[in-house]
């Protein structure tokens, strides 16, 4: 008897994964969501307003929430108390090798990731410094780390919830890539950021949903995948034995697409976009596409 109590508990816990993957998320939450979830921009970002340092900088060399900071910007250059200040830092992939054809080279089309590190309030001014206290932390924060003037983010609501269309066909609007996900992550789920290459060029405004979806066995698969092993399993020269084939060469095109998921758009840049993943019926890769709602 004490098995099979063990046993259905194990089932009802991978039932339990298996559902929260299709669970939609629930709208998105401030601060966290959205300013701290970084912008991919080919907007000029002034680097001259910087962290220099802080309190117990003899044997400190971040700073979390709470924390007092200075910061290079002082009454001399119109700095007051009560001023908020955005900390951010321009970051590239620490291991950049690609998950996924063109990766690379659309990422640098779409611009500069600028990585939200948190914000801080100034709490006193001296002539060239200010010194000011982390009241919003997103990760910790460094000497260099560039300090440019808060601004407030709008508030996108989700609309209400809808079953997923699973077999959806192309709706005629854009489409785009999943290029890489918060962190540089290419496996993603919900509640996950993820970064596309469309933008306000494009018309793309926050509050937008994306769909999310893969094509059957194209031929620019992701490195995950074997090539056509939508279709074909094959060891050495041949298919291999019980995994099966089909008996020629499939067109992709003929198949449906499989959906995804769905994505809430929160911030843009000229030729990208910052999105929440708000539902995903499992897991979404750099290289899957995404398109407007």
């Amino acid at each position: 008897m004490r098995g099979k109590i063990l046993l259905a508990g194990i089932v009802l816990s991978l039932s339990g994964l298996s559902m929260q993957a299709q669970v939609q998320s629930s709208n998105p939450s401030f601060p966290n969501d959205v300013y701290c979830s970084g912008l991919v921009s080919t907007a000029s970002v002034s680097t001259q307003t910087f962290v220099i340092t802080g309190e117990e900088s003899n044997a400190r060399l971040t700073y979390t929430l709470g924390d007092t900071i200075y910061i290079n910007k002082g009454s001399d250059e119109g700095a007051k108390v009560g001023d908020e200040f955005s900390l951010i830092r321009a970051e590239e992939d620490p291991s950049p090798i690609e998950w996924t054809k063109w990766q690379d080279a659309i990422f640098r089309k779409m611009g500069t990731l600028w990585v939200d590190l948190g914000r801080a309030k100034v709490t006193q001014v001296l002539p060239k410094s200010s010194i000011a206290v982390i009241d919003h932390m997103c990760d910790t924060v460094q000497r260099g780390d560039i300090a440019v003037p808060f601004t407030e983010e709008p508030t996108p609501a989700l609309k209400p919830t809808a079953e997923l269309q699973r077999y959806a066909p192309p709706d005629g609007k854009s489409l785009a890539m999943v290029i890489v996900g918060k962190d540089f992550r290419n496996e993603l789920g919900n509640n996950d950021i993820m970064y596309v290459n469309l933008g306000n060029a494009q018309s793309v405004h926050v509050g937008q949903y994306f769909r999310i979806f893969r094509y059957t066995g194209t031929q620019h698969e992701t490195a995950y995948q074997t090539p056509r092993y939508a279709f074909d399993q094959q060891f050495g020269n041949g298919p291999g034995y019980g995994f099966g084939s089909v008996p020629s060469k499939y067109d992709w095109t003929n198949t449906p697409r499989e959906i995804l998921g769905e994505g809430i758009v929160l911030r843009t840049g000229e030729n990208s976009s910052t999105v929440l993943i708000t539902f995903a019926t499992h897991e979404i890769y750099s290289g899957d596409y995404v398109e407007l709602e």
